[in-house]
């Protein structure tokens, strides 16, 4: 009993330091039919700029950019669009996502700084967007509450 205890415990606290170390940009990706994608790139601006850009990339292709001295790669202005939405969220709506693994880069310029990371989406393992999808990928918070209730239910049972 009291081994339960410390392995709850433990992973507890590797969770926390796990929370703490996310970087300033976190993905969450979704399909919202069988052959679109949206990702959304949520980011934290700094305080000494209170604007950012926001672009998406696929190896050197530029998808689509907030950016209007970058310029969209010719094939996919019918297929990508970004958009900037209120919380600090750059939203990637990409159509006709291929089969197989692709990477997707979002990058987030803030004056001088700009900051990036690149997921790989494989349409075959890609969930429905509904609340849960969203929540289940960029929300370590959930996952720390669902291993922390178990522990918290063992102390009080001891």
């Amino acid at each position: 009993m009291r081994k339960v205890v410390r392995m709850f415990f433990l992973i507890t606290i590797l969770l926390f330091g796990f929370a703490s170390a996310q970087k300033a940009i976190q993905l969450a990706y979704c399909s919202i039919d069988e052959d679109h994608l949206r990702m959304d790139c949520k980011y934290s601006l700094t305080p000494e700029s209170p604007e950012a850009f926001c672009k998406y990339t696929q190896g050197e292709k530029l998808l689509d950019t907030t950016d209007s001295n970058e310029e969209q790669h010719a094939l996919s202005k019918s297929r990508a669009k970004v958009r900037i939405f209120p919380g600090n969220i750059c939203r990637l709506l990409f159509k006709n996502l291929p089969h197989g693994k692709s990477n997707f880069t979002c990058s987030i310029k803030q004056a001088n700084l700009t900051t990036s990371k690149t997921s790989v989406v494989e349409k075959k393992l890609l969930l429905p967007c509904s609340a849960w999808s969203v929540l289940l990928q960029s929300c370590n918070g959930l996952l720390l509450t669902l291993m922390t209730l178990p522990m918290l239910l063992e102390i009080h049972w001891l």
